[in-house]
């Protein structure tokens, strides 16, 4: 079992990598989910994920999630082959937690330097999109 921190990861390059480890046959726990980060226009990211969640309807969907750790474990759905079998096993040995669970031990996380996000400007949290969306934590 791998655990990876996320905290100031860029969320695609995060969830690519994931999403390889994930179908060579890994187990991965992401820990501080809501930490990681979306780079680009502010304005347009908040648009952008807005109207995923307010897309299709409350009974019917497709439902898109609005907390970080659900966020991140779409996207990394997203990268998968979802449909197949070895698709769906793949992304049931995904774990994704917001902040540090108890029975986790944070001395093992690793970062995935690809995917660190070194500049200042430019980033939104995905904490910062969830209470954009709505959601409490």
């Amino acid at each position: 079992m791998k655990v990876i921190d996320a905290t100031d990861h860029v969320l695609g390059r995060l969830s690519s990598r994931v999403a390889k480890m994930l179908l060579e046959g890994e187990e991965i726990v992401i820990i501080n989910a809501e930490k990681s980060v979306v780079t680009g226009n502010k304005e347009f990211i908040y648009r952008d994920y807005l109207q995923k969640w307010q897309r299709g309807s409350v009974r019917k969907g497709p439902h898109y999630p609005r907390m970080p750790d659900r966020i991140l474990r779409r996207t990394v759905r997203g990268m998968l082959p979802f449909k197949t079998s070895h698709g769906r096993e793949a992304y049931r040995r995904l774990k994704v937690f917001i902040g540090v669970p108890e029975n986790i031990d944070i001395k093992n996380a690793e970062k995935i330097e690809d995917a660190i996000y070194k500049k200042i400007r430019n980033k939104v949290t995905l904490a910062d999109i969830s209470r954009y969306l709505g959601a409490k934590f």
